[in-house]
């Protein structure tokens, strides 16, 4: 298999036009999220439509994925349409408070993996500095958005790094987005947090702490990983 394309259990996703190639963070964060009777799903900068992907072989929902960048808008339509799931499955190409302020639906799920790098120094290339820096959807504009489109008992899910994480936690709850479940990513036990992953949903609740650990001592990966991206990753036993 090329560096250009990677296939997964039920489907295969192509990613030669993506500055941003399947990585850890998207699939942990659509292996954890739990669809349940999601009836319209949102993903965010939705990439090469990996989430978009994942979310649609463990539920029966309509899915949106919205992207700013034009060629993660063709990839992700390119992986949509080979899919099984094509028929259920909607690219726009637009930026999410284009989006946001347009649409007149709501949705029960919304998920992503967001650009988030605002305290790193930013690589040269454009499509890349787009896909992981804030600059064109701040974390202000991300959680007004949500809450216009997010249903009022919905869910919205995502996963930053630890310190961007808790900033936008304390930034969504001054504006009304509670978050009810924290789940703090680490790569070896003997390591601290790299990423976290939320649920927020409108209403204020008690917020559940939760711990995964990627790889154990031999650098295999753990029981909990492998359980957790089971019907995705193929060769995994």
């Amino acid at each position: 298999m090329s560096d250009s394309t990677f296939r997964f259990r039920q489907f295969t996703i192509h990613q030669d036009k993506c500055a941003m190639k399947v990585g850890t963070d998207a699939v942990l964060l659509g292996s954890w999220v739990d669809p349940k009777d999601a009836t319209a799903i949102l993903d965010i900068g939705t990439g090469t439509g990996l989430i978009a992907l994942m979310l649609a072989q463990k539920s029966s929902a309509e899915i949106d994925a919205v992207d700013i960048d034009a060629d993660a808008f063709q990839q992700a339509i390119e992986n949509f349409d080979e899919s099984p799931w094509r028929d259920r499955v909607h690219a726009y190409h637009q930026s999410f408070q284009e989006f946001a302020a347009s649409v007149n639906k709501k949705y029960n799920l919304i998920v992503s993996n967001p650009p988030y790098f605002h305290h790193a120094s930013k690589p040269c290339v454009e499509a890349r500095l787009n896909a992981r820096h804030n600059d064109q959807l701040c974390f202000d504009e991300l959680i007004t958005g949500v809450r216009k489109v997010l249903a009022p008992e919905g869910r919205f899910c995502l996963i930053l790094p630890c310190k961007e994480g808790l900033e936008f936690m304390d930034l969504a709850q001054s504006k009304n987005l509670f978050c009810h479940e924290m789940i703090r990513v680490k790569t070896k036990a003997d390591k601290s947090e790299k990423r976290i992953m939320m649920e927020f949903r409108h209403r204020f609740g008690l917020m559940r702490h939760q711990e995964i650990i990627i790889q154990d001592e031999e650098s295999g990966f753990t029981d909990e990983y492998l359980e957790m991206t089971k019907d995705y990753f193929l060769g995994l036993k």
